[in-house]
């Protein structure tokens, strides 16, 4: 069981874009005002968890309990 933290982010600045890597794979590029936003809160914050935000990597908090519900049981 992982640490519910996010890891395997990474980002490069390519011109005036920004591209975000998740474990080696491209996730997202962000260009314009999104990559200029991102680089601002980046310095700001928890780089992981903004990375996981902007890619949509990240879980909620609620799929086990979800996932434990009577309607859910039996899928996968």
């Amino acid at each position: 069981m992982g640490s519910g933290r996010p890891d395997g982010f990474a980002y490069v600045v390519e011109g005036e874009s920004v591209v975000i890597r998740h474990h080696g794979r491209r996730a997202a590029t962000l260009r314009g005002r999104r990559a200029a936003d991102f680089l601002e809160d980046v310095e700001a914050g928890d780089a992981q968890q903004l990375m996981a935000r902007v890619t949509g990597a990240y879980k909620h908090g609620n799929e086990r309990t979800a996932r434990q519900h009577p309607r859910n049981r039996g899928r996968g």
